[in-house]
C-alpha cells in the first residue's frame, strides 16, 4: 500500500510543478493546491498505514494508531485553505487592477 500511496504523491507533485510552470495565475494557485494535498498524503504514509484502536486510556488494545500525524494533516489542510483563499483574493485583486492573469503581461507591464 506504501508503494502505491508513493507512486500517487510523485504523481501530485509532478502534476503541481507542471501548473506551477504555467502562465496563468489561477493555474499556479492550483499547482500550489495540488502540492499541499501530495504533501498530506506523504504526512500520512510516513506516519504509517496501519489500523488500530484510537488512543484512548480507557481501551486494552493490544495496537494503537498514532494520532500525531491525522493531526498535522487537520492543521495543514486548514492552513491550505487558507493560503488558497488568499491567493485567489490576490489573483482577482490582480485581474481586476491590471486586466490580466497572465504572468508574462504582467511582468512586461511591470518594467514599463
Amino acid at each position: 500500500m506504501e508503494t502505491l500511496m508513493s507512486v500517487i504523491i510523485g504523481v501530485l507533485f509532478a502534476i503541481g510543478v507542471y501548473l506551477l510552470l504555467a502562465k496563468s495565475l489561477l493555474r499556479i494557485i492550483l499547482g500550489t493546491s495540488i502540492i499541499a494535498h501530495g504533501t498530506h498524503l506523504l504526512i500520512i504514509t510516513m506516519g504509517g498505514l496501519k489500523s488500530g484502536a484510537p488512543a484512548l486510556l480507557g481501551k486494552k488494545a493490544a495496537a494503537f494508531t498514532d494520532p500525531l500525524p491525522q493531526a498535522l494533516i487537520l492543521t495543514a489542510i486548514v492552513i491550505n485553505f487558507a493560503l488558497t483563499a488568499f491567493l485567489l483574493v490576490l489573483a482577482y485583486r490582480a485581474y481586476l487592477t491590471l486586466g490580466t492573469d497572465n504572468m508574462e503581461q504582467l511582468r512586461s507591464s511591470k518594467n514599463e
